[in-house]
């Protein structure tokens, strides 16, 4: 099933100059940010991620949640990770992103980045369980980072700053042309937690 993002998407733009990325500041309201980000930091599903780099354990740099659907597993750095069932505030965020940009989405991976020391190396969501074309949509709270995109291939890095309650957009051949990543900062910043909601098909 090929993605076609609704009108208002397409009116929106291509975030950042890069074709099939779409950037919607404000997409939550401050209110609803806010109480989104207090619950989340309260939860206890937190994890420390380890996954194998160059032949040796890594501890990731962050925190990390998995939710979704009954049964699914989305499978990434040679690991398989279960969902969790949906906290409630998370099922309605994934019904409301899913119909504002017109797509379903049956798991999401939180990531928590408690200060500028915490950050997601360079990669691509392109994984087989993804399908050939995933459509990723990444909702922010908390604290302002910085996200970048780069070629595969050949090109300058190109990016700008995420703010609270944002929504971050990526389809089509996003994943397979560019790779993405929150670099560290030295700034003094609070805690962050992003929502990337995606379907992961049966394996």
């Amino acid at each position: 099933m090929t993605y076609v993002p609704p009108p208002w998407l397409s009116r929106a733009g291509h975030a950042f100059g890069v074709p099939e990325v779409c950037h919607v500041p404000g997409f939550l309201g401050a209110a609803r940010a806010d109480a989104l980000l207090v619950e989340t930091l309260a939860a206890s599903g937190w994890q420390r991620e380890e996954f194998t780099l160059f032949g040796r354990q890594v501890v990731a740099p962050r925190l990390t949640a998995w939710y979704g659907d009954a049964g699914v597993a989305y499978r990434y750095s040679g690991v398989a990770r279960a969902a969790a069932p949906w906290p409630p505030a998370l099922r309605e965020l994934a019904d409301e992103v899913g119909r504002a940009v017109a797509w379903r989405f049956n798991y999401v991976l939180v990531n928590r980045y408690r200060n500028g020391d915490d950050m997601l190396g360079w990669h691509a969501d392109d994984e087989a369980g993804l399908g050939p074309a995933p459509v990723i949509a990444a909702v922010g709270v908390g604290a302002e980072r910085r996200f970048r995109l780069r070629p595969r291939h050949a090109g300058k890095s190109v990016g700008g700053t995420l703010g609270h309650g944002s929504l971050l957009l990526m389809w089509g051949r996003s994943q397979h042309d560019y790779k993405h990543c929150v670099p560290r900062t030295r700034k003094a910043i609070g805690e962050r937690v992003t929502f990337t909601f995606r379907y992961v098909h049966a394996s």
